[in-house]
């Protein structure tokens, strides 16, 4: 299993950063993960982060080395995610608890999985076309769906930030999965958080992710997003892998990895503590 990854965050205009990214792997399975605290309820951040660490807690525990059922695992995860976010606020008296979307991937056996709840996004994409992504959970996504909105109304629309489902809320999440069946050498999967996605055209996000390696175009990409946006920016986060990048000296040659080994970029700890 070899790849290219990269990841990369910065808070924008706004006074803390409510995102987390992260990635882990064996021999033989990838997980990548985007979550994007909820500013308008308390604590965002930390929700995105026992979301983080949740996720990736499972992932340590059932990839040995790879998943039985990788669409499995990421539904069964995120609700796992969900429920420590709840016995977080319990634990830590919370008046609310706190809340958070997210994004996940599981890449195993040359194919890819991924399952959200909320906003942030993921896209397969080839030769600068995308190929598949996920379908926000908000009133615009909705009323595009619906054919009563424009796509390229969608970004000026007042209720463009309004979301129906998310991690850490009063009701059960709903979680999409969606797969890419076959990946070939070249494609790139990206998950990003909104200040991404709703900050540039989907033109130039391509444009951008096209011009090098993942090492060069991810950062570029947050730091575009964050100039579009000025000193209303959001948090931008982003996180691309390549597949089968081939000279690349960066890139991550997992099969050379120990039986039951797992690299992470997320650091463990305890849930709802800092790491």
């Amino acid at each position: 299993m070899k790849f290219s990854i990269y990841q990369d965050t910065d808070i924008g205009g706004r006074p803390v950063n409510q995102d987390r990214m992260g990635y882990a792997f064996t021999r033989e399975c990838l997980l990548m993960l985007v979550a994007d605290g909820m500013g308008g309820h308390l604590r965002g951040e930390i929700a995105a982060q026992v979301a983080m660490q949740s996720i990736a807690a499972s992932f340590q525990r059932e990839a040995r080395p790879s998943l039985g059922d990788p669409a499995a695992f990421l539904e069964q995860a995120l609700r796992r995610a969900h429920d420590e976010i709840l016995a977080c606020r319990a634990s830590h008296g919370l008046p609310e608890a706190p809340r958070t979307t997210v994004v996940a991937c599981v890449v195993q056996d040359e194919r890819a999985w991924w399952a959200h709840a909320g906003d942030s996004r993921a896209c397969w994409i080839r030769e600068g076309s995308i190929l598949a992504r996920t379908r926000d959970h908000s009133r615009v996504e909705t009323l595009v769906a619906m054919g009563v909105l424009q796509p390229d109304d969608a970004a000026v629309h007042p209720d463009r930030n309004k979301l129906y489902n998310c991690l850490g809320s009063p009701a059960e999440p709903q979680i999409d999965i969606g797969h890419a069946p076959a990946l070939r050498a070249g494609d790139l999967l990206l998950l990003c958080s909104d200040g991404v996605w709703g900050a540039l055209a989907e033109a130039d996000l391509l444009r951008v992710l096209a011009a090098g390696t993942v090492q060069q175009s991810v950062p570029e990409l947050v730091r575009r997003c964050v100039a579009a946006g000025g000193r209303f920016a959001d948090n931008a986060t982003a996180l691309a892998m390549r597949w089968e990048s081939g000279a690349d000296p960066e890139r991550a040659a997992a099969g050379a990895m120990p039986e039951g080994a797992v690299t992470t970029s997320i650091p463990y700890g305890r849930a709802g503590e800092p790491a």
